[in-house]
């Protein structure tokens, strides 16, 4: 397995990879992989000759008193568990070298990211969308593959293949939950014992949603209703939001007539926490 920090040496074995006509298939993180990262490396290795996985915090993404700094990093860790499910190269980089000096190039998607997470961390999917960009073009993949729990990331960076006419297939995996029923993510590592408790009223509150909604409730606001009712009677839980959008402007819908995306976002104690589910 290759372990790289420089764009230079990316492009060096990317060159050699097509030359020969390997496909690549990426998976962009912010490392501390877990199962759900996992999930997606192997969802790559099956379709692909070459897997590159990006392990970088990207900075630009987080607002003014996010968890930048205290955002979970093990490198090491996230070594072991990619050269253990086949992976070919991990670009490593720094700030420094994703963003050099003089930096002023950004690439954004309007509607879809003005809804959801949009409202209350406005820079953020302009920061997705602009590391991305560079991710596509610095790996030349052939595919990359991000995860469901994102759901609003998903569909803003397939709206961004689309529009702009990337040569790139963006493939949704599945959320993988625990065994519990919470979604897996870096962020569960801020939930104290009882705080890790109290998340699990987001999956609860999903389920009971979308078991309204599959039982032929199609007034989005009683959906929600029933949603956030559930949310609010766990003390820990503050609601950020509680959503229904359609699936293509990711705009709020009353009656739903297609298919939805029903996404929350929800503060255990300080730790904030998105789930979702489509249907």
């Amino acid at each position: 397995m290759i372990i790289t920090k420089t764009v230079k040496e990316v492009k060096e074995h990317v060159r050699e990879w097509k030359k020969q006509g390997l496909s690549i298939g990426l998976v962009p993180t912010m490392g501390y992989l877990h199962e759900g990262h996992a999930s997606l490396i192997k969802k790559a290795r099956e379709d692909n000759d070459i897997v590159i996985v990006s392990d970088f915090v990207n900075p630009i993404q987080f607002g003014v008193g996010e968890d930048l700094e205290s955002y979970p990093r093990d490198f090491a860790a996230d070594c072991k568990l990619c050269e253990g499910l086949g992976v070919d190269l991990i670009f490593n980089p720094s700030p420094e070298e994703m963003y050099l000096d003089g930096f002023h190039s950004h690439v954004g998607v309007d509607v879809l990211s003005q809804n959801l997470c949009g409202k209350t961390r406005p820079i953020h999917f302009n920061g997705v969308c602009t590391v991305v960009t560079k991710l596509f073009n610095i790996s030349e993949a052939n595919r990359a593959y991000f995860g469901q729990k994102d759901a609003q990331q998903l569909c803003i960076v397939k709206r961004m293949v689309r529009d702009l006419n990337y040569n790139i297939e963006i493939i949704g995996c599945p959320i993988i939950r625990e065994d519990d029923g919470l979604a897996k993510s870096s962020r569960n590592t801020y939930l104290n014992p009882e705080e890790r408790k109290a998340a699990l009223i987001l999956n609860k509150a999903l389920t009971s949603g979308k078991s309204l909604l599959l039982s032929g409730e199609l007034d989005a606001d009683k959906i929600k209703k029933a949603i956030t009712d559930i949310i609010n009677s766990e003390p820990l839980a503050k609601i950020d939001y509680v959503e229904i959008v359609d699936t293509k402007e990711l705009q709020p819908v009353k009656q739903i007539t297609g298919e939805v995306l029903c996404a929350i976002a929800v503060y255990i104690g300080k730790t904030r926490l998105i789930d979702n589910f489509f249907a």
